[in-house]
């Protein structure tokens, strides 16, 4: 079997990890930069070549696209896709998570448990979206980031309204989102493959810090038992999406778990060190 992992560099530990795991099966493992996969379509039918070489042989790809080459990983992943290549976590499944709104739009049409999250283009309307919220502080998110960027903490009407007028000026939409009080500095990573839950992890924030993303200085520990009610909002989250392989990220409030977000390619080192 011949394995393509779509990386940027061999060198990080998700990617490493996948090659060394999968070199232990016995199974060929290729690190392919996506950025240097050249895309043709004609008469041949589709085809991938990396530096003049065409692409071939392959069995199955395994997407690790960061948000930084969304659209042209995307591509690269639905070639292989129109090359009759299986493709673990499909383009429009990656499409679906990478824009946060369009995550919980998804998953709430699903009748899954999100936060209160409101959505406008214009800035005229951002009073009425604040009362949507109802109450301070509240989320403020771009629709596309990881590893906590992009994410800000409005602690009152003037800085909310500062934060989003200046982003609509950069063409830049907002999402708000009321800000779990009982969760502030803490989430719940569940690592989903396959149609299983096999690993979770608590994350919490470093002091002074709302985020709990490990890039943002926060740290994991174990969970010993992972409640049914997470359990089952991690699968049907991923579910919903069409992710083989997802890292949901829960909050935990007063009235059960919530949905924050999807990540398509999950890191999970910190993972590996809480559950070890």
């Amino acid at each position: 079997m011949r394995i393509v992992v779509l990386s940027r560099s061999k060198t990080l530990h998700s990617t490493r990890r996948l090659m060394q795991e999968a070199r232990a099966l016995g199974v060929e493992c290729l690190i392919v930069n996506p950025l240097r996969c050249q895309l043709s379509v004609g008469k041949e039918g589709p085809q991938i070549c990396i530096m003049g070489k065409n692409l071939e042989g392959v069995d199955v790809v395994v997407p690790r696209i960061g948000t930084s080459i969304t659209e042209y990983g995307l591509l690269v992943v639905r070639h292989f896709e129109h090359m009759g290549v299986p493709v673990v976590n499909p383009s429009d499944a990656i499409l679906n998570s990478r824009n946060k709104f369009r995550a919980l739009q998804t998953c709430s049409a699903k009748g899954l448990a999100v936060p209160l999250s409101v959505m406008g283009r214009s800035s005229s309307d951002l009073p009425n979206n604040m009362r949507l919220i109802g109450r301070f502080p509240m989320i403020m998110k771009l629709l596309q980031g990881a590893q906590g960027i992009g994410v800000m903490l409005g602690h009152d009407r003037s800085s909310v309204e500062s934060v989003v007028s200046t982003m609509l000026e950069m063409d830049k939409d907002l999402v708000l989102q009321e800000f779990i009080k009982e969760a502030s500095g803490t989430d719940v990573r569940v690592l989903v493959v396959g149609g299983k839950v096999v690993a979770a992890m608590r994350r919490n924030a470093k002091k002074g810090e709302f985020r709990a993303n490990v890039h943002r200085g926060g740290f994991g520990e174990r969970i010993s038992r992972l409640p049914k009610s997470y359990e089952r909002l991690a699968l049907a989250s991923a579910k919903a999406l069409g992710l083989e392989i997802a890292g949901v990220d829960l909050l935990e409030s007063s009235v059960g778990p919530l949905l924050l977000e999807v990540n398509s390619s999950p890191g999970f080192e910190e993972l590996e060190k809480a559950t070890k």
